[in-house]
C-alpha cells in the first residue's frame, strides 16, 4: 500500500522532507494547504505570516517534489462564504494553481467544491488532476455519476471504510470509468457525526473574529462533549465503531486501493502515525493514531491495540451497523482498554 500524507510545517526535530525520505516508496503523494488558506482545518499560520510560511512551505514541497513524490493542493474547506460562486474566488484558485504549477509543479487539487473543481477542469485541463474529498461524503454511484464531469477521482465517505460490499461497487464504477479512488484510513470522527456539517462549517471561518467573540463550551466541537458525558467503556466503544482502518488490516483494502490518505496536518505524532501504517503494525494506544483525537476527552484510558481480539476487523465488517442493539464494542474497549492515571 501507498500512502498519501497530509504536510505540517517543520519542528526542531522533524520535518515532512526527512518523513519522506525515511519512509521512501510508502509515501507516494503530500497534500497541503498553503499558509494562511481556508480548508477541512485549521490554517497554518495567520494572514500576518503567510509570506514567512509560504518560503517555507515551498522551499520544502520541492524538496518533495524532487524525491518524486506528487503534490496535491486543497481547496477542501466545507464553506467559502459569499465568494463561494464568485469571480473573486475563481482568480484566487487560478492564481495559486499557477503559483503552485511553477513554484513546486503540482499535480492535483483535492476540493469540496464542485465550482472550484470545474473551473479546473477548464483551466489546466488533464494538467492538475481534481479529487473530490472525503468532505463531500461521497457513498454512492449515482453520486459519482453526478460529478463525473468535474471530478478525475473521489475519496469515498468515511462511512464507507468497514462497509465492503459499498467499496467494492464503487470501486467497481470507478474502474469501469477511468477514475481514481482512494480511502481515509484514520480519521477519528464518528461516523454519520450529527455535528460534523456544523464543525466543518465552523473551520472554514476559524480565522473570522466573529468566530472568537463567545466563550462556548461547545468548541472545538459538541463531539467531544457528548464523548466526555460518557463512561469510559462506552465512550471507547463509540471510538471502536468509528470509521478508521487498523494498521494491521489495511492489507484487507489493497485489492480496491493503490494508495490510503493518512489524516497528518494537525497530528502531534505524525511520524508514530505514518510508521505505524508503512510498518502494518501499531503495539500502542489506538487513540493516538486517529485525526482528531479523543484522548483528552477519555480521562487517562487507553486502547491497547495488542489486546484487541484476532478477528476484530471481521467482525466490524459484516455487522449489522446497528450499534444501539449491539454490545460488541463497547465490551471490546472493556477488555481492551488500561487505565494509565
Amino acid at each position: 500500500m501507498k500512502y498519501s500524507i497530509g504536510y505540517r510545517l517543520p519542528c526542531e526535530t522533524d520535518s515532512m522532507v526527512k518523513i519522506c525520505r525515511d519512509y521512501g516508496k510508502a509515501i507516494s503523494n503530500v497534500y497541503f494547504s498553503f499558509a494562511s488558506e481556508q480548508s477541512g482545518r485549521l490554517p497554518l499560520c495567520s494572514p500576518d505570516d503567510s509570506s514567512i510560511v509560504e518560503e517555507i512551505q515551498i522551499s520544502e514541497l520541492r524538496e518533495i517534489k524532487k524525491m518524486g513524490k506528487t503534490l496535491t493542493l486543497l481547496f477542501n474547506a466545507a464553506c467559502y462564504g459569499e465568494s463561494a460562486v464568485s469571480e473573486k474566488l475563481k482568480e484566487r484558485v487560478f492564481a495559486l494553481c499557477d503559483k503552485m504549477k511553477e513554484e513546486v509543479d503540482l499535480d492535483g487539487v483535492t476540493t469540496t467544491s464542485p465550482f472550484i473543481a470545474e473551473i479546473i477542469k477548464e483551466r489546466f485541463g488533464n494538467s492538475i488532476k481534481v479529487m473530490a474529498s472525503v468532505n463531500m461524503r461521497i457513498a454512492t454511484v449515482r453520486a459519482m455519476e453526478q460529478l463525473s464531469e468535474m471530478f478525475d477521482g473521489y475519496y469515498v465517505a468515511k462511512e464507507c471504510n468497514r462497509n465492503f460490499e459499498m467499496l467494492k461497487e464503487l470501486h467497481a464504477w470507478c474502474k469501469n470509468h477511468g477514475k481514481r479512488i482512494s480511502i481515509l484510513a484514520n480519521s477519528g470522527c464518528l461516523p454519520f457525526c450529527a455535528y460534523q456539517s456544523f464543525h466543518d462549517n465552523l473551520v472554514a471561518h476559524e480565522t473570522l473574529s466573529s468566530v472568537k467573540d463567545i466563550d462556548w463550551s461547545g468548541l472545538p466541537s459538541p463531539c467531544h462533549r457528548f464523548i466526555s458525558s460518557k463512561a469510559q467503556d462506552e465512550a471507547l466503544g463509540y471510538f471502536l465503531s468509528g470509521t478508521w482502518i487498523r494498521p494491521e488490516d489495511v492489507g484487507f483494502y489493497e485489492p480496491l486501493f493503490g494508495e490510503m490518505k493518512l489524516a497528518t496536518r494537525m497530528h502531534m505524532r505524525a511520524r508514530s502515525v505514518i510508521a505505524a501504517y508503512v510498518r502494518g503494525r501499531y503495539p500502542g494506544n489506538l487513540l493516538d493514531l486517529t485525526e482528531p483525537s479523543f484522548s483528552s476527552d477519555l480521562r487517562g484510558a487507553v486502547i491497547d491495540n495488542t489486546l484487541m481480539p484476532h478477528n476484530f476487523f471481521e467482525h466490524v465488517t459484516s455487522c449489522n451497523k446497528k450499534c444501539d442493539e449491539c454490545g460488541y464494542c463497547t465490551q471490546t474497549a472493556r477488555n481492551a482498554s488500561i487505565k494509565i492515571y
